[in-house]
């Protein structure tokens, strides 16, 4: 694996679309970014180009799968490698009900020797690295036992980059909200099998809220894959490159990724997409900071009128700007600055 894998953002339903990708990229070059879950049979039967279409200034960027079909399965990642993906993740964390349904997602925990099979298919499919995200257990399991069990079995896949969110998933009373809150963390579990299988590529997710926690984690596995904390307050993104990957820090404010969406959010409106879907994932950016309040404010309200424009960000930006001046240290935001990737 890569050192990308070193942080990474979670693949969120809902959530991690490609504007959403684009925006968290100004932020950080080398975090490992991934999509939302698409099904393997969706792949095969919709419309590639919009399930799997992304921008290639999203790079590094990996495709999270679902589905229990070795088959579908290795042929959804021949399509993803083909589209350029960097890594193709086989989702065995996901506890909604639409997702045991149709039978993949955490229930698949279960039956390991499948996961094995799935994998491997995916595997001799592609060139490109394949990973497996997944819990510490399900419902009655043995967060000891069964969860070595099923990681030593998985291990017959050949993958050996495992993603692990350190709770259980309780298929059988509780919502999905409530299963990424109510199970109680077991980090030393994760750190366990770190241990055990020190030639694995372990990373922990789940509850890790800041740089200096994933800093502390990376004492004890080789990764760390940020959620919500990466998504509702995405201004920490900025910090990854230069305490995580000891890359100089490239961007000092947050009024300069405004800057560097200008082109971005120009090119989308004029494809026709609402300002909307892509402001919606930037409403965070000034969290806790002066400002924040007014901007997302700002977004809230014009953004999903019919016709709002670039206006309407450079409005929600001169708001923040009105109440704050920048650190001596930090120079002015050009005009016109450009899209970096």
């Amino acid at each position: 694996m890569g050192r990308s894998s070193r942080f990474s953002v979670a693949p969120m339903m809902d959530w991690t679309d490609r504007h959403c990708r684009v925006f968290h990229r100004q932020m950080t070059r080398h975090a490992l970014l991934y999509t939302e879950m698409v099904t393997a049979l969706a792949i095969r039967h919709g419309d590639r180009q919009r399930l799997l279409g992304f921008n290639s200034l999203e790079q590094p960027v990996a495709l999270q799968l679902g589905g229990s079909d070795p088959k579908l399965l290795a042929e959804a990642s021949k399509w993803g490698e083909d589209f350029g993906y960097s890594e193709i993740n086989l989702n065995v964390g996901c506890p909604s009900d639409r997702v045991q349904t149709g039978r993949f997602g955490a229930c698949l925990m279960a039956e390991p020797e499948l996961v094995r099979d799935c994998l491997g298919a995916m595997r001799a499919a592609v060139q490109v690295p394949v990973t497996i995200k997944c819990r510490i257990g399900i419902d009655d399991q043995d967060e000891e036992d069964d969860f070595t069990n099923f990681v030593e079995t998985v291990m017959g896949s050949g993958v050996t980059t495992f993603i692990v969110h350190a709770r259980k998933a309780w298929l059988k009373g509780l919502s999905p909200k409530e299963n990424r809150e109510v199970p109680p963390l077991n980090y030393e579990r994760v750190n366990r099998i770190k241990k055990k299988h020190i030639g694995n590529n372990i990373i922990i997710n789940g509850g890790i809220a800041t740089i200096d926690d994933a800093v502390e984690h990376l004492k004890h596995v080789d990764g760390v894959m940020l959620g919500r904390a990466a998504y509702n307050t995405p201004w920490l993104l900025s910090e990854v490159d230069s305490r995580i990957f000891g890359e100089a820090r490239e961007i000092s404010d947050p009024l300069e990724v405004v800057e560097r969406m200008k082109p971005y959010v120009s090119q989308q409106l004029a494809q026709g997409v609402w300002l909307q879907n892509i402001t919606r994932h930037m409403l965070g950016l000034f969290h806790g900071l002066p400002g924040g309040r007014l901007w997302r404010r700002v977004l809230s309200e014009e953004a999903p009128k019919p016709g709002a424009g670039l206006e309407v960000l450079e409005k929600a930006a001169k708001e923040v700007a009105s109440r704050v001046s920048p650190p001596a240290d930090v120079p002015p935001v050009r005009p016109g600055a450009s899209f970096a990737a």
